[in-house]
């Protein structure tokens, strides 16, 4: 990678991953066109750091916000905290359980299968793509509604977010924030909320990839393992790019979701699963 591939796939990522039409889907197709390999072990590193650049974005863009919410008292941090954990953990249950049938079906339970080997699949990535966009769509339709969280709706965000994990296409905030207003849930409540699960979700993610492309540097070159430090580099200047496009990502999307625009974003995704189904 040459620091002109990173800067646009920091753009990509910064401007869509805050935004409901699938960051990763974007970053792929980018990747692709750049004769890049979405699926080595230092690309998922990349997009994993790119994703922590647009999370850091998020928790300065809502820390007002979080503080005057999810902080204003003991007992407001103790019930937010709650809907946190619940939803977290939904999504961990559907998720693994989604990953494993899917290892078992798509690969016969073969023992080097990883779920990252999926991220190159044009169609599959076009058909989640797709099916965000129908439910961002579905979701603009319903009336406004003004609840707060509840255990229920923090389970059902949880399981959706869940469905979203081992697809790349199936935008997650998308998915959640749409399942949040179809729940009745305000829409500024809903972005809130789907932005803090980002935040507690991204970090283990971080870990799992470092882990994976540790070992696939030992594994290739076993006496220059210490080569992994070299590769953080080109991730790190990721990461920074995507943070500032990220914060310019979520002042639009958070005008846009207010002022009753959300349904456009999901005639994007159909248009762009489109396009990828092209490029694929």
């Amino acid at each position: 990678m040459d620091l002109l591939q990173i800067l646009i796939l920091a753009i990509v990522q910064g401007a869509a991953e805050l935004l409901p039409i699938s960051s990763s889907a974007h970053v792929i197709v980018a990747e692709k066109l750049m004769g890049l390999d979405p699926t080595a072990p230092d690309m998922t590193l990349l997009l994993v750091m790119l994703h922590t650049g647009t999370m850091f974005a998020v928790i300065v863009y809502f820390w007002k916000s979080w503080c005057a919410s999810y902080f204003s008292s003991a007992q407001a941090f103790r019930s937010n905290a709650a809907y946190v954990v619940i939803a977290t953990a939904i999504t961990g249950v559907v998720g693994l359980a989604l990953m494993e049938i899917i290892k078992h079906v798509v690969a016969g339970n073969a023992p080097g299968f990883e779920i990252e080997h999926l991220f190159g699949n044009s169609r599959l990535m076009a058909v989640a793509l797709a099916a965000a966009g129908v439910l961002i769509i579905v979701s603009s339709r319903l009336r406004q509604g003004d609840k707060d969280l509840s255990v229920r709706s923090a389970l059902w965000i949880g399981a959706v977010q869940g469905l979203c994990l081992p697809f790349r296409g199936f935008s997650r905030s998308g998915a959640t924030i749409s399942t949040g207003l179809a729940q009745g849930i305000s829409r500024r409540r809903a972005e809130e909320f789907s932005f803090a699960l980002a935040v507690v979700l991204t970090p283990p993610v971080i870990a799992r990839e470092v882990l994976r492309l540790y070992k696939a540097q030992a594994a290739a070159v076993p006496a220059h393992s210490g080569e992994l430090f070299h590769l953080f580099g080109p991730s790190l200047v990721g990461m920074v790019l995507s943070f500032l496009a990220g914060l310019a990502a979520l002042r639009w999307l958070s005008r846009w979701l207010e002022q009753g625009r959300w349904h456009i974003f999901g005639v994007y995704c159909i248009v762009a699963s489109l396009v990828v189904l092209w490029v694929g």
